[in-house]
């Protein structure tokens, strides 16, 4: 009996070491194969995990009962199985519709992107604008009205002609008619709802989407009627190095030489083009649902390249599904537009209230002799040139 006790003590010593081992080569052995604490800790930071031990999970087709014995689970899967198949995308699937995303019941990674949305866009959207309008609001308390210098002459230069003017406002108000529907459909949820109750803001919600949708043709029309006949004056040179080294005049002292763009306007110019361009081709993609995937083989192209490892970053997501590459697009639509929507801000400003003269420009198309003497010299003495040339040949 002794003998037998001791035998048993050592098989007990020896097999308690081998159990260990074993649980720190199998890290979800203390789980019963469930996540671990460093699983979730690393899902917290948005990191990827090795997560095949919940996706492969889906049941055992060996396991089924057999057609004489009574009926168990569904092909050997029970309905965790099943869920877990969905969610990983590994289910049989078969429906009758037709098109990328239909068999796609159930998404795993669509929180990000609701969460990312919900927050940080937001907190973003308000700082980016707000801090935007504020800084402005300060430069004219401290600078005031950037005010014509010299002595009006009573004559004017045509500064812009009528189809010039009428792509900008064409540009312009559809922008601001995307602006405002696009910001009821970003913060409608946050501010309106609140505010006026969710049936209103339903009603308000639906009309955005329904004018945002239509007034972007517009929008990307004018985008190529300005690009057409401004892109040729807003090819950088160097007297743009001079303006921008002098920052235009804008905190003082005399406004550097100028041709028909300075560069402060060929900045505002690409911006909008680039931009625009960008916004203009996500939109196309939330127009046109699952068409046009814009981010999957971008990333591809970037992880080959080994772009993210330059940050110390992990390789971006690929492939991805139908629904993500269209919360990709709807981000990047909203991102880009706020940017753009801070720099309008600004344009808007110096075209209006911070600037003299600055106005008539596209009001009327016409501006002071003096104005454009002040603010684009070298442009002004090539119109007036070009004016008093055409008066003598005429008159001789």
């Amino acid at each position: 009996m002794l003998r037998l006790l001791g035998l048993l003590a050592l098989m007990l010593t020896l097999a308690v070491p081998a159990a260990a081992q074993d649980a720190l080569d199998d890290p979800r052995a203390s789980t019963g194969g469930a996540q671990t604490l460093e699983d979730i800790l690393r899902r917290q930071e948005g990191i990827a995990i090795d997560d095949s031990f919940r996706s492969d999970l889906t049941g055992n087709p060996d396991a089924a009962a057999s057609i004489s014995d009574q009926l168990g689970t569904l092909g050997g899967a029970s309905d965790p199985d099943l869920w877990r198949a969905l969610r990983y995308g590994s289910a049989d699937i078969t429906t009758q519709t037709r098109g990328p995303a239909v068999t796609t019941l159930m998404q795993d990674g669509g929180m990000w992107w609701l969460k990312f949305r919900e927050g940080p866009l937001l907190s973003f959207g308000v700082y980016l604008l707000g801090g935007t309008l504020v800084l402005l609001v300060l430069f004219y308390l401290i600078r005031g009205r950037i005010r014509i210098h010299g002595e009006k002459t009573g004559r004017t230069i045509t500064r812009f002609k009528a189809f010039e003017r009428f792509g900008h406002w064409l540009l312009a108000s559809s922008f601001l008619v995307l602006g405002v529907t696009g910001l009821i459909s970003l913060f409608g949820r946050k501010v309106l709802i609140p505010a006026f109750g969710h049936e209103t803001f339903a009603f308000l919600a639906v009309g955005s989407k329904w004018v945002h949708n239509n007034v972007s043709w517009a929008f990307m029309v004018a985008l190529v009627i300005i690009f057409v006949v401004w892109v040729v004056h807003n090819i950088p040179d160097r007297t743009d190095l001079h303006w921008l080294a002098k920052a235009g005049g804008l905190f003082g002292g005399e406004h550097p030489p100028a041709k028909k763009f300075n560069a402060g306007q060929k900045l505002i110019f690409w911006a909008v083009i680039v931009l625009g361009g960008s916004i203009s081709l996500s939109g196309l993609s939330l127009l046109f649902p699952f068409e046009m995937n814009l981010f999957g083989h971008t990333f591809s192209t970037l992880n080959s390249w080994g772009i993210p490892g330059w940050f110390g970053a992990a390789d971006l997501p690929y492939p991805l599904q139908p629904q993500e590459e269209m919360q990709y697009a709807q981000l990047w639509h909203a991102l880009v537009s706020l940017i753009l929507t801070a720099i309008i801000f600004a344009h808007i400003y110096l075209g209006s209230v911070g600037m003299e003269g600055a106005f008539d420009a596209m009001g009327k198309g016409e501006v002071e002799e003096q104005w454009a003497r002040e603010h684009h010299s070298i442009w002004a003495d090539e119109v007036l040139t070009t004016t008093d040339q055409t008066k003598k040949g005429t008159a001789t």
